[in-house]
């Protein structure tokens, strides 16, 4: 064969190549480009995201879970099934190793121990996979954002009511798990309060760690030794507002508002039955945690996150702010509105549209 036609033959083949070559990279471009548009997983903030619990017992984390799948369909957000740690932080940890396993390109995690939660968003990190904290704030670890209310503003809130209240006399703080620092904000905006603005008040302290056979058991203790009591602080209404009420009336003291002997009890989460138990007299006040915006803006932040969008400190559009932590974490404050009798049955409370 000539030399000739071996060179153009060769050349031919080269040109075919590369023709081939340019042809699947036509093709491929095109698959990944309707994969980016068209799929779940695809870029730009998309991708499935897990959601987990710190535990179910409560009605207000039985709310927010309910939330959670609400508000991915309006935020437009895939969600996972909701897992629950049930009250164990190394579970949590396991949980959160179990999710990005599944792949997920965001976590909205709700920590039950504020410096434990770090190993999980450690993981998180290493894999590329940004974090919200939903309702209490991580002491290390990187998150996009924590959503959550301002917990020092809970105890001062409760601080106030009793202090206007109760002229005089011991009160209960019903404390919450010191791990986690909504605990810890909530126990020592509370002390403080009363050592500097009601002086007259005597605060006993109950450490329940968010359980209410603690509670329970631990009130009746104290009740017995101290039956003069005149108002208890519940720091969380979702699981000691039933042990404390059942723990009073088996002392038959519980009174209802306006009767003499009447215990003046303020909580905190904003669940349908403290909205009851106000009405009835039972209790006299409860600052509202927000669990359906807590499902809204941790989805919201969580997508931006995926989106790579960072935010500052300031008002947001939602009427809260975001602040920036001692640590560096940024918090978006939501509002927590103190619910008496007078407004209770306000329609704008979340707690008014459970059903």
């Amino acid at each position: 064969m000539p030399a000739s036609t071996v060179r153009k033959r060769s050349r031919s083949r080269i040109i075919g190549a590369a023709a081939l070559a340019a042809g699947a990279a036509l093709m491929l471009a095109a698959c990944g480009s309707t994969k980016d548009t068209a799929s779940p997983g695809g870029g730009g903030g998309a991708g499935r995201v897990g959601v987990i619990l710190p535990l179910l017992t409560s009605p207000f984390w039985q709310s927010y879970n309910d939330y959670v799948p609400k508000m991915a369909t309006s935020e437009g957000v895939e969600v996972l099934k909701t897992v629950n740690s049930n009250s164990d932080p190394s579970q949590q940890i396991t949980d959160i190793d179990n999710e990005l396993t599944q792949g997920v390109k965001g976590l909205v995690v709700a920590p039950l121990d504020s410096a434990a939660v770090q190993a999980g968003l450690d993981q998180a990190e290493r894999k590329g996979v940004p974090v919200v904290a939903v309702d209490v704030a991580p002491d290390k670890g990187k998150v996009a954002m924590v959503v959550r209310a301002d917990n020092v503003a809970y105890g001062e809130k409760a601080c106030d009511y009793l202090g206007q209240h109760v002229s005089s006399g011991k009160v209960v703080q019903i404390m919450g798990d010191l791990a986690s620092v909504n605990g810890r904000d909530r126990s020592e905006a509370f002390r403080s309060c009363v050592k500097k603005k009601y002086p007259k008040l005597t605060v006993l302290e109950i450490p329940a760690k968010w359980e209410s056979d603690t509670a329970a058991a631990k009130l009746d203790t104290l009740l017995g030794a101290n039956p003069d009591i005149k108002g208890i602080y519940l720091q969380a209404g979702g699981v000691y507002l039933a042990p404390t009420l059942q723990t009073l009336k088996s002392k038959n003291m519980l009174k209802p508002a306006g009767q003499q002997g009447h215990i003046a009890i303020v909580s905190n989460d904003g669940i349908p039955q403290e909205f009851d138990a106000i009405r009835k007299g039972r209790i006299d006040a409860t600052v509202s945690q927000p669990a359906d915006a807590y499902a809204q803006y941790g989805l919201y932040y969580i997508k931006a996150a995926m989106a790579g969008k960072t935010f500052k400190p300031g008002p947001t559009d939602h009427g809260s702010t975001i602040v920036r932590l001692p640590n560096g974490i940024l918090e978006d404050q939501l509002p927590a509105p103190l619910v008496t009798k007078a407004n209770v049955d306000d329609p704008k409370l979340w707690g008014n549209t459970v059903k």
